[in-house]
């Protein structure tokens, strides 16, 4: 329905006004989740010509499908074919990205059981190939979200195997990582973090 004064005339709001009330709604739409922020980010940095970044499809076996009408299928039952290694890889500069996304209820920690043992094989592989690996961390009661460079978690998870703390503690993650503040335009600009650490990009 649209806006009038009270002369009659219709409302029309300026150019400045809609990017205003276009970042508001950006900044206070925080119950999204950390996956749904990071593909919007992937999204914007495609549509831009920035980097080419994708969720890793999750390989599923389907073993039973119900057909209640012809033009739809349920379905009832399927299995994972094998275990995924993180969730999103990509290219940028020439170079290969691959990284996980995890979020934590907990205030001063972030759970090293949030991890599997085949994922860290995995970031290792990609280090070892001189790929760029990283987790993005989100503390949800906080709503802080930190880039965190995978080896500093390979160092954590080496320790934890051999009996140590089974968690990263958060000052750890403050002093290792870096806070990626919450943004219009992508809303999580990680790769403005990948170009100081990994290109000397001011």
């Amino acid at each position: 329905m649209p806006i009038r004064y009270p002369n009659g005339k219709p409302y029309v709001p300026s150019a400045q006004n809609q990017l205003a009330s276009q970042k508001q709604k950006s900044y206070s739409n925080r119950g999204m989740t950390l996956e749904e922020d990071i593909n919007k980010s992937n999204t914007y940095y495609l549509s831009v010509g920035k980097a080419v970044i994708h969720k890793k499809p999750t390989p599923v076996q389907i073993v039973n499908v119900d057909y209640p009408k012809r033009s739809a299928a349920v379905i009832k039952e399927a299995y994972f074919k094998q275990a995924s290694t993180t969730d999103y890889n990509g290219v940028y500069k020439g170079r290969y990205i691959d990284f996980e996304a995890k979020e934590t209820k907990n205030k001063t920690s972030f759970p090293l059981n949030n991890f599997h043992e085949h994922q860290i094989t995995h970031m290792k592989q990609v280090i070892d190939q001189d790929g760029i690996c990283f987790i993005i961390l989100r503390f949800s009661t906080s709503d802080e979200v930190f880039f965190y460079d995978a080896s500093h978690l390979l160092h954590h998870w080496c320790e934890m195997t051999n009996g140590g703390r089974k968690s990263i503690k958060k000052q750890d993650i403050e002093r290792n990582g870096i806070k990626i503040p919450y943004s219009f335009q992508p809303r999580i600009d990680y790769m403005k973090i990948i170009d100081k650490m990994y290109f000397n990009y001011c």
